[in-house]
C-alpha cells in the first residue's frame, strides 16, 4: 500500500505549528513556533498579537516541517488544519494557509477539531492504542470526560460547568504572583509545598457524577489569600500551589476512575495541555495500576498545542472520506462532536 502523507497546520492559540504525518501514526516532522515569551509581557494571550505573529511565522514553519520530513508539497496526499475551537483571528491564519496550499496543489482539505486532535495525540507513541477507550481531556479552555467510541467519534460523559481546569490554574497562578503561563509554574512551585497543608474544596455536582466545577476551588484560594492579607498572616505560596493542585487532581482522577468502573472501560488516556502536569500524570498512573487499567499519555510535547496531533486526527478523517470545502471557516466556539 502507498504511504499516506498529510501536512497538518495548527494555529488555534499562541503556537504556530506544522507537521508531516505518515499513515496516521508516524511523525516525520513536528515544528512549533511558540509565542509564550511575547504574551508573558501581558500576563496572558493577546488575540490580535497572536494573529499577527501567526502571519509572520506560518510560511517558514511549514517550509521547515517539509524540509525536516524530506518531502515537498508534491508528495502530499492531503492538508489537515485546525478550524476550531480557538481564537478566531488565529484560526483564520491557519485555515487560509491550508486552503491556499490545497487549492494550488489540487489536494484534499480536511478540517480538524482541535480537541479531537488532542485526543489523537495518544496514538502517536502508542501504536497498540485503538478505540474504544476512556479519555480525560484537560486544557486551558476544556475539561471533558469522554468515551472514544471510534476514530473521531465521542460520547461525552462529563464536562465542566464553569472554569476549565487549565483556566483555574492560570487564575490561581496570577493570584499568587506566578504570572503566565500558570499551569507549568503552579506544577513547579507545588513540588516545594505540602499538598495537604490547606483543605481546599472538591466539588461534586448532584445528578452529574462525571461533571466538573473548578470555580469553587479557585474562589477558595482567592478567599484564603484575601483573609491572610486582611489579618496580616504570612502565606506559603508553595503550600497554596500544592494544596490547590492536589484538590484539582483529586477530582479529575476520582471522576475518571468512577466512569471507567461504571462503563467497564479498561483503557484510560489523558489529553490536552494540563495532561503534561506531572502530579496529574503520576496520580492517574497510580490509580490505573491500583484498579488494573491500562494507562496511556502523550509525551508533554504532544500534550501542548502541536500540529502532529492534528495530522493524526486528519489522517483518520481523510481515510473515512471526510473532505472540507473551500467554504471551510474558523469556528471559535466549536463544540466537541460538532462538525
Amino acid at each position: 500500500m502507498k504511504d499516506t502523507l498529510i501536512l497538518a497546520i495548527e494555529s488555534s492559540c499562541d503556537e504556530t505549528a506544522a507537521s508531516v504525518v505518515k499513515n496516521g501514526r508516524t511523525i516525520l516532522s513536528n515544528v512549533i513556533s511558540s509565542q509564550i515569551a511575547l504574551h508573558t509581557l501581558y500576563g496572558g494571550v493577546v488575540p490580535e498579537i497572536a494573529s499577527r505573529k501567526h502571519i509572520e511565522k506560518i510560511n517558514q514553519v511549514i517550509e521547515q516541517a517539509l524540509t525536516e520530513a524530506g518531502v515537498t508539497l508534491d508528495d502530499l496526499d492531503a492538508i489537515g488544519v485546525t478550524y476550531g475551537p480557538g481564537l478566531v483571528g488565529a484560526l483564520l491564519v491557519g485555515v487560509a494557509e491550508a486552503k491556499a496550499i490545497a487549492y494550488a496543489k489540487k489536494l484534499p482539505l480536511v478540517g480538524v477539531h482541535h480537541i479531537e486532535g488532542h485526543v489523537s495525540a495518544n496514538y502517536i507513541e502508542h501504536p497498540d492504542l485503538e478505540p474504544p477507550f476512556l479519555c480525560l481531556i484537560v486544557s486551558g479552555g476544556h475539561t471533558h470526560l469522554v468515551i472514544v467510541k471510534d476514530y473521531g467519534e465521542f460520547e461525552i460523559l462529563g464536562r465542566t460547568h464553569d472554569d476549565a481546569a487549565g483556566e483555574a490554574f492560570d487564575k490561581v497562578a496570577r493570584a499568587i504572583g506566578l504570572g503566565y503561563p500558570g499551569g507549568p509554574k503552579v506544577d513547579k512551585l507545588s513540588k516545594e509545598g505540602n499538598p495537604n497543608a490547606i483543605e481546599f474544596p472538591r466539588a461534586k455536582i448532584e445528578g452529574c457524577p462525571y461533571d466538573f466545577s473548578f470555580s469553587g476551588v479557585k474562589s477558595a484560594v482567592l478567599n484564603y489569600l484575601n483573609h491572610a492579607q486582611m489579618t496580616g498572616e504570612e502565606i506559603n505560596r508553595a503550600d497554596i500551589a500544592a494544596s490547590f493542585q492536589n484538590a484539582v487532581v483529586d477530582v479529575l482522577v476520582e471522576h475518571t476512575m468512577a466512569a471507567a468502573k461504571d462503563f467497564g472501560m479498561k483503557k484510560i488516556a489523558i489529553a490536552g495541555g494540563v495532561a503534561s502536569n506531572g502530579t496529574l500524570r503520576d496520580a492517574m498512573e497510580t490509580a490505573c495500576r491500583k484498579y488494573g487499567y491500562s494507562f496511556f499519555r502523550p509525551s508533554p510535547i504532544f500534550c501542548t498545542d502541536n500540529a502532529a496531533m492534528i495530522g493524526v486526527a486528519a489522517y483518520y478523517e481523510y481515510m473515512k472520506g471526510t473532505r472540507s470545502g473551500w467554504d471551510l471557516n474558523a469556528v471559535p466556539n466549536l463544540k466537541l462532536g460538532e462538525r
